[in-house]
């Protein structure tokens, strides 16, 4: 049977198909602020507790284009920011092919010119560098626009991991102490006052609130009047953990992946079948099927945990590899706005009661090494270990297009990102795993009789958030300034 005539065009007659379109317009509104305002404010969290100090030296090589880097960089083509202390600087970590930096770039460039007519009226020097900083691009790719990427008109420069000298004379890499928590997620933009001390820090191109609070800062850094930005001082360290917010990222989606609308409801019914067979124990040990007592409800929690720990491990092996060669062909934007429009597919296609099977050769494979009280020997511990490897791969029809951009993102940031944002995923689910499973043992009949009920209208809304999600990314990538002027 073709998808066409699986799908139940009646869905859009019954009132719980719109009663679910309300639940799910609540709750995507509801996470889509929070998320945006998590992530606009997350710098904020992990900002450092350190007493402010003065911006290390950065020496980077320029694009060396005569009036432009020539005249700042030295004979040699270098870019010295200590050599440009008593003006002000805004300096912008970007990349060629981060998508989010040009909208940076876009908002320096339509200012840039205003800004620079405010400081010559005030008699303060002012400096914009560009700071390459995704050190798998180069010099000349910088100097090269592509796609969506312009050379930026004001000095820029390709930055390294010792770009920084530090008061004790090391060096340091300026993503790592400048970016959120030291993950190198950029774009990562900052004022610095005619003292050297950041007094803005902007990590995103499109902020929540618009860059109202970011210009206010240039201007009143402008004045030349240090007494009036000292108290928005910002401090910086080197931070002692890196991935903190990668890891913590990790477990949220952990969250989303096993309450995922297309493995969730079968779960506890699976599992209550599993523990029943307790009852069986003795006559199945007399049998010879069982050599031993059946598992507990925390064991078996535990193994199928330890299932979806080796399929998302496989996963992430894949999108490590895929981020890596992604980030280097440059397609990372156009990869982003074609799995968000797959998410409004899957999400369709989940709405009209189509079953996609994304990966369904993955439950072929399992349902074939499983076995059942009927075999000639049961082996409940290895069937919950694959059962979870087919409950990992079932999520994946709903949440593939948030798990693989997570996984491409984290590869495209390095294998220690990669490791942290992995380890949160599965950590989550291996607890959230054998909490439901010890649930489900203490109260199994009650729990799965409130699933069996509320199963439809968990389709529904999964399905109806998916597309939102899937269109909501898609207005995200292609004009994020709807998205600020909406939640400004």
């Amino acid at each position: 049977m073709g998808l066409l005539q699986q799908a139940d065009w009646d869905v859009f007659k019954r009132s719980e198909t719109w009663k679910a379109f309300g639940i799910a317009v609540i709750m995507f509104g509801t996470i889509a602020f929070a998320g945006l305002t998590l992530f606009d404010s997350i710098d904020d969290i992990f900002e450092s507790d350190a007493d402010p100090a003065p911006l290390p030296d950065i020496v980077f090589d320029s694009l060396n284009r005569t009036g432009v880097e020539s005249v700042i960089a030295d004979e040699n083509g270098l870019i010295s920011t200590s050599s440009l202390r008593g003006d002000v600087i805004i300096f912008d970590m970007m990349a060629h092919d981060c998508s989010n930096c040009h909208y940076v770039q876009e908002h320096i460039e339509e200012n840039m010119d205003a800004w620079e007519a405010l400081a010559e009226e005030n008699g303060v020097g002012l400096h914009i560098l560009g700071y390459g900083s995704w050190y798998d691009e180069s010099v000349s790719y910088l100097n090269e626009s592509g796609g969506e990427y312009t050379v930026p008109l004001y000095p820029t420069g390709f930055g390294s991991e010792q770009a920084a000298t530090l008061e004790d004379g090391s060096t340091a890499d300026p993503v790592r102490l400048f970016t959120t928590a030291g993950a190198g997620q950029i774009p990562v933009v900052m004022i610095i006052d005619v003292e050297g001390y950041i007094i803005e820090k902007q990590t995103t191109g499109t902020p929540v609130g618009g860059w109202g609070e970011f210009d206010s800062s240039l201007e009143s850094a402008l004045t030349g009047n240090v007494s009036v930005t000292m108290s928005d001082r910002i401090a910086w360290e080197e931070p002692s953990t890196s991935f903190v917010a990668v890891f913590v990222l990790g477990m949220i989606l952990s969250i989303l992946v096993y309450f995922s609308p297309c493995a969730f409801p079968v779960l506890p019914g699976f599992i209550s079948y599993y523990l029943s067979l307790g009852a069986r124990e003795d006559e199945l040990i007399e049998e010879g099927k069982l050599k031993t007592k059946m598992p507990s409800s925390w064991v078996i929690g535990t193994l199928a945990g330890l299932g979806m720990w080796t399929f998302f491990i496989l996963i992430g092996i894949l999108a490590f590899a895929m981020g890596e060669a992604f980030a280097k062909s440059g397609l990372i934007h156009i990869i982003a706005i074609g799995i968000a429009l797959l998410l409004v597919i899957l999400g369709t296609i989940m709405l009209l009661g189509i079953t996609s099977h994304l990966l369904g050769f993955v439950q072929k494979l399992v349902d074939r090494w499983s076995t059942t009280e009927m075999d000639e020997t049961f082996t409940p511990r290895r069937n919950m270990y694959l059962y979870g490897i087919g409950y990992a791969a079932a999520s994946i029809d709903c949440t593939a297009a948030a798990v693989l951009p997570f996984v491409i993102f984290l590869g495209t940031l390095g294998t220690s990102a990669v490791i942290s944002g992995l380890s949160g995923l599965m950590i989550g689910l291996l607890i959230l795993m054998i909490i439901v499973t010890v649930l489900v043992g203490l109260g199994r009949q009650v729990m799965i009789n409130f699933l069996r009920r509320m199963t439809g209208m968990i389709k529904l809304v999964g399905s109806w958030m998916m597309i939102m999600a899937g269109i909501g990314l898609t207005i995200y990538l292609t004009q994020p300034e709807v998205v600020s002027s909406v939640f400004a």
